[in-house]
């Protein structure tokens, strides 16, 4: 026999299906708002997703530079274009973001989880690594600013002898080198100005080099991670055109330097 489903039957799979939708919403919205987050877009405990059940299925390398351009007050847009789309199902209207992320380090590969919480208007407010030492994976890989020593206070004219100003530069640097926690390389380049004869200031530029090298040297900071290179006055930083000679010289001081540029980790 044939069964007709009576008004009854289909308002009772209504209910079924709206009970059913709504079951699946919230575990979807469950799936975003694992941390109890306030307006603020703050919490006393961040909870983080587990690693395997990411939709991203592997992760992902970030890119260093964009890492540390997140910060508090970054919307959503900005992030997405930063980082890319969050790595985990975070369902409806939520406050968090996740992202499981690699880091090549000189241990191995570390793998860590960033999140990110929003306020109730949705901007960027509180940010947290999993484990928490993986912040300072980022910190750690900011390149330090090169150093500068001026070759009019660091050397006498013409001399490739440091001047106490420039002994005492070059022992500034030394001990902030020493702060480092790895430090993989020193690269020292002198450069001279146009005036005169190229193949003198090429070789004053390496001897000036070598100079601040050998100070460096003996302030404790390993030779084998040091080099010295000159290179005259094939990279000026400035270009001067006066015809007054006093004049030339004063806007040419730029170009006599020594540059000191570090690689390792702070």
């Amino acid at each position: 026999m044939r069964h007709v489903k009576t008004l009854k039957d289909f308002k009772n799979m209504n209910k079924t299906l709206i009970g059913a939708a709504l079951l699946a919403s919230f575990a979807l919205a469950g799936c975003g708002t694992l941390s109890k987050v306030d307006s603020e877009g703050k919490t006393d405990n961040p909870v983080f997703p587990a690693a395997e059940d990411t939709s991203f299925h592997t992760g992902s390398y970030p890119n260093i530079d964009n890492l540390r351009q997140v910060g508090d007050g970054v919307t959503r847009d900005q992030l997405y274009d930063l980082l890319g789309r969050p790595h985990f199902a975070e369902g409806f209207q939520v406050r968090e973001w996740d992202y499981l992320f690699h880091f090549n380090t000189p241990e191995g590969r570390k793998t860590c989880q960033f999140k990110v919480l929003f306020d109730e208007d949705k901007i960027g407010r509180s940010f947290y690594w999993a484990p928490a030492e993986c912040a300072d994976i980022v910190k750690g890989q900011a390149p330090m600013k090169p150093f500068s020593l001026s070759g009019d206070v660091g050397f006498a004219f013409g001399s490739a002898v440091l001047t106490t100003a420039g002994l005492s530069t070059v022992r500034d640097v030394a001990t902030q080198l020493k702060q480092l926690s790895k430090l993989e390389q020193v690269a020292v380049a002198g450069h001279t100005d146009r005036i005169g004869d190229a193949g003198a200031n090429q070789r004053l530029s390496q001897q000036r080099a070598e100079s601040v090298r050998n100070a460096l040297v003996a302030q404790g900071i390993p030779s084998s991670a040091v080099r010295a290179q000159g290179y005259g006055e094939s990279r000026p930083a400035v270009q001067c055109d006066q015809q007054d000679r006093n004049d030339l010289i004063a806007c040419l001081a730029p170009n006599r330097r020594v540059d000191i540029e570090v690689q390792g980790q702070r």
